[in-house]
């Protein structure tokens, strides 16, 4: 059996700053702050448009202020505080602009409801020189993290193919904000298979893509079922293929990210989306070509997606600001590309495919 060790898990900051939530929603609910007990970083405080809503969080999670309005978070939060902002894409400008200067801001994903606004983001954020990074937190899943060590150690090679498949039964009515809105599936979820994809290829020159709603969702305007090709020439192949309405039982359902290399290959199984939000165990499979029969073996993964993965982003934001790292992962200006990459998508989808000729 192959011997060798694997990263799981980040560096994090020598010295934690505080976070400051604006938004404290579902997503902060069930990874933001279960991800920031686990790492020791302490939440100075926060702000919710629903009063209500902000009262619960705070006494679940021991936040010990909250702010009555936006103006009075970014006035009264601590001078090193991070401010944490899981807000819907479209009201992320008008808040930005309220953030004082040269502050650190972490986003909760999409950037922006597109392209468009996407570029409006990254302007704020340079004028008002913050230091800002997109929460595009599956990089940063344990599962990824050994993923990408075992690549680059270049235990299975050359990258050849690269895979996502979807194929599960997803609970829209959790998230109602979503169903009046013209893009939902590669917008809000396939995203994150885009940003992964760029993470280990950089961006594809061109897209091919279409998404689609499903006759059970017909209220949810903006497509349930995705195929998006994300073309680098001959190597690596690259395909995410996305059906949130798989409703015929959990024994075939679907969610693995699969990387084929020249020498071996990896299949993980990222069960938080099958039976969400319950999830399913996660799985961490390998092979590696050598003289022998290939024989696929598991190695044991500590941590999850959910909330692990939250712990990566904010504390590669915090280790940035502070010099301890010379990198910005998912900084605004590398998820620019990946906002960029989703836009082709949807152009691509919108254009259609090529008209079969007369034979």
């Amino acid at each position: 059996m192959p011997s060798f060790a694997l990263r799981q898990s980040v560096s994090l900051p020598s010295q934690p700053r505080p976070i400051v939530s604006i938004g404290m929603g579902g997503i902060v609910h069930d990874a933001h702050y279960p991800a920031y007990k686990i790492a020791g970083f302490s939440v100075a405080g926060g702000f919710d448009i629903d009063s209500q809503r902000a009262r619960m969080m705070a006494d679940k999670f021991a936040v010990p202020r909250l702010y009555d309005s936006l103006a009075e978070a970014v006035r009264s939060a601590p001078a090193d505080a991070v401010f944490d902002v899981a807000v819907p894409g479209s009201a992320i400008p008008e808040i930005l602009a309220q953030v004082p200067k040269g502050r650190a801001v972490l986003i909760q994903k999409p950037m922006g409801d597109g392209l468009a606004q996407a570029r409006e983001i990254l302007k704020i954020c340079r004028e008002r020189e913050l230091v800002a990074a997109i929460n595009f937190q599956l990089r940063f899943a344990p599962f990824i993290i050994a993923a990408r060590d075992m690549i680059e150690q270049g235990l299975i090679g050359e990258l050849r193919d690269l895979e996502v498949r979807m194929q599960i039964n997803t609970p829209w009515h959790l998230w109602q904000f979503l169903f009046p809105l013209p893009r939902v599936e590669i917008l809000y979820h396939s995203i994150h298979y885009v940003d992964l994809v760029r993470s280990f290829c950089g961006s594809p020159a061109s897209v091919y893509a279409k998404t689609i709603s499903h006759p059970s969702a017909p209220e949810l305007r903006g497509g349930s079922r995705s195929m998006i090709i994300m073309d680098y020439g001959d190597n690596p192949r690259v395909n995410v293929m996305t059906n949130h309405s798989h409703a015929y039982g959990a024994q075939k359902q679907q969610s693995y990210i699969k990387f084929e290399g020249s020498r071996g290959a990896i299949q993980i199984r990222a069960g938080l989306n099958m039976n969400y939000p319950h999830g399913a165990p996660d799985r961490f499979e390998y092979v590696l070509l050598g003289d022998d029969e290939p024989t696929w073996r598991t190695l044991e993964i500590s941590g999850s997606w959910f909330p692990e993965a939250f712990i990566g982003t904010m504390a590669s934001l915090m280790r940035y600001v502070d010099g301890e790292a010379q990198s910005l992962p998912t900084s605004v200006e590398d998820a620019i590309e990946t906002m960029a990459t989703v836009e082709a998508a949807y152009e691509s989808s919108a254009a259609g495919g090529t008209p079969i000729p007369a034979p």
